[in-house]
């Protein structure tokens, strides 16, 4: 289910890191991990090292 269809948003954090920056600490809503991603690609650029996670994603065992 995507966003429009009403899937709630949930924090995502993490970091990125661009060459000759210090790395840039990331707090962000969106309804998912690659959502996510999307929205800090849009505003950083691609070709940075991304990691970012939902914390109780984060928590849960494997």
């Amino acid at each position: 289910m995507n966003a429009e269809l009403g899937e709630p948003k949930r924090e995502y954090v993490g970091f990125i890191q661009i060459v000759g920056q210090p790395e840039i600490q990331l707090r962000l809503m969106a309804s998912s991990l690659s959502e996510a991603r999307a929205i800090v690609i849009e505003q950083y650029g691609e070709g940075h090292v991304i990691s970012i996670w939902n914390e109780e994603d984060a928590r849960r065992p494997r």
